[in-house]
């Protein structure tokens, strides 16, 4: 399998990087330059780069795998005392970003500048420890929704390499697709899209714009993108924009993943997909699989709308029961279990997990309920740790956020055994809105009205690729 980083200067004159500002940087100034910052560097090392989706931040990253130097990608617009708590738990022998930004975050003076690439600089920190990092570990990720823990994903140049591989293979990405970014690098989903492009010598536009942007747009339009992907919050956005109503003459495929996307909002996504000849790619991942495990063929996307599709090349799916047992009978509910050499390490909390070996052996458990139907393609029902037991019921708080949102509130559920609470974002033109919910729901389960509480929010928490928050929700 070809991998994309130490390749990456066969494509020579060739546009790897557009920026928001439309400069065009070729595959061969991208070697130069993260070459070039990181001659000075030690080998076997772990570097924070505090990164926005800028071409410094790719650079970096980039010249991390290169010179086998370990990268944690943080998200610049994380907490402060998320970083701090970073880096007291992984000790970071150098840290990479926009020097503002780093300034308001370290005190600089104890640490020694290595290299500049504009805005970014590569310090040398004021660590002093040794420890040892495994061979095979080449990126850590943060799990998607942390917010406060320092629990990391360990992610081998196997798992990234095999799973750019078979992204390339399934979604046909060529030295002419333009991938526009719509998720943070830090993200996985965001990543695999420009390992996967960057692996066919293809074109990413990286930008910091929301879809809320105008320039967004303009810069999609101009450049001529082809591609970009979204989670089920982006679909949200895309149809209150009137998406039908765009012209997008470049665009060939979008894709979506990190999260389920309703049944409903994918049939609409086909209707409009189908009548722009723009093909929809629904997919399913997690960091702790690198990034993708499954895919729904473009041309199944009407037909099997709601489901995940089928595994990715090199992988394969099992339902498991609640003992254990293979489920072979097709629409029965059970864990999903994934297998392939795209399944990471295992997690690391701290420096004193970064020696560790593979703990995973080729085997996910996902944590999803799924089920299977007669033709093999998969459909998530909800987290495993997402069901509540309400009086005896087992009750699926994805299907009642679902249903919820069907009848038009915007509401999401959470809570314990015996107690269901449904948080409400506030609107004040709507009157009586918790006993309509409260009697609404209780139609549904016909659980008593004492199984419910409901809360009042202004807003639903998310982090920076749009996925909720469930532990930020107010007790």
């Amino acid at each position: 399998m070809n991998n994309f980083y130490d390749d990456i200067g066969i494509f020579g004159d060739r546009t790897a990087i557009i920026t928001e500002s439309r400069e065009k940087i070729t595959y061969s100034m991208l070697v130069s330059e993260s070459d070039r910052i990181v001659a000075d560097v030690e080998s076997r090392r772990i570097a924070f780069i505090i990164c926005d989706n800028t071409l410094e931040a790719i650079t970096g990253y980039i010249a991390c795998l290169r010179k086998r130097i370990v990268p944690i990608l943080i998200n610049y617009e994380v907490s402060k005392d998320l970083i701090v708590n970073l880096y007291e738990k992984y000790q970071p022998y150098y840290v990479y970003g926009d020097t503002q930004l780093l300034e308001r975050l370290f005190d600089l003076s104890q640490f020694i500048k290595i290299s500049q690439f504009r805005k970014y600089h590569f310090y040398k920190t004021d660590v002093k420890m040794e420890y040892k990092i495994h061979d095979e570990l080449a990126l850590l990720l943060t799990t998607s929704g942390s917010t406060g823990s320092p629990k990391l994903v360990r992610q081998s140049y196997k798992n990234i390499v095999s799973n750019t591989n078979a992204v390339v293979q399934y979604l046909n990405i060529t030295e002419d697709d333009r991938a526009i970014m719509t998720l943070p690098m830090s993200y996985t989903y965001g990543l695999s899209i420009i390992n996967s492009h960057l692996l066919q010598g293809a074109c990413i536009i990286m930008n910091d714009f929301t879809l809320m942007n105008r320039e967004f747009w303009q810069l999609l339009k101009d450049e001529e993108a082809t591609t970009f992907g979204g989670v089920p919050y982006i679909y949200e956005i895309l149809k209150k924009l009137r998406f039908e109503r765009m012209d997008l003459p470049s665009l060939h495929y979008i894709t979506q993943a990190g999260g389920k996307l309703s049944k409903e909002l994918a049939q609409e996504f086909c209707a409009i997909c189908k009548q722009k000849e723009i093909k929809l790619i629904v997919m399913y991942g997690q960091t702790e699989a690198t990034a993708r495990m499954s895919y729904l063929p473009w041309e199944k996307a009407e037909e099997k709308a709601g489901s995940m599709g089928i595994a990715i090349p090199g992988g394969a799916f099992e339902l498991r029961d609640d003992n254990g047992n293979v489920i072979e009978a097709e629409d029965m509910v059970g864990e999903l279990i994934y297998k392939g050499d795209n399944v990471t390490l295992g997690y690391a909390e701290s420096y004193f997990d970064l020696n560790k070996g593979d703990e995973r052996n080729g085997i996910l458990f996902t944590g999803d309920m799924a089920k299977v139907d007669k033709d093999g393609f998969f459909y998530i029902v909800g987290r495993k740790k997402r069901f509540l037991k309400i009086f005896g019921n087992r009750v699926n708080l994805d299907e009642i956020e679902g249903l919820l949102k069907k009848e038009g509130y915007e509401c999401i559920c959470s809570g314990k055994d015996d107690e269901m609470k449904l948080y409400i974002v506030e609107n004040n033109s709507e009157n009586d809105i918790d006993n309509r919910i409260r009697n609404f729901i209780i139609g549904i389960t016909h659980l008593p009205r004492s199984a419910f509480k409901i809360l009042k929010i202004s807003q639903i928490p998310r982090n920076e690729a749009g996925k909720i928050l469930y532990s930020k929700l107010p007790d």
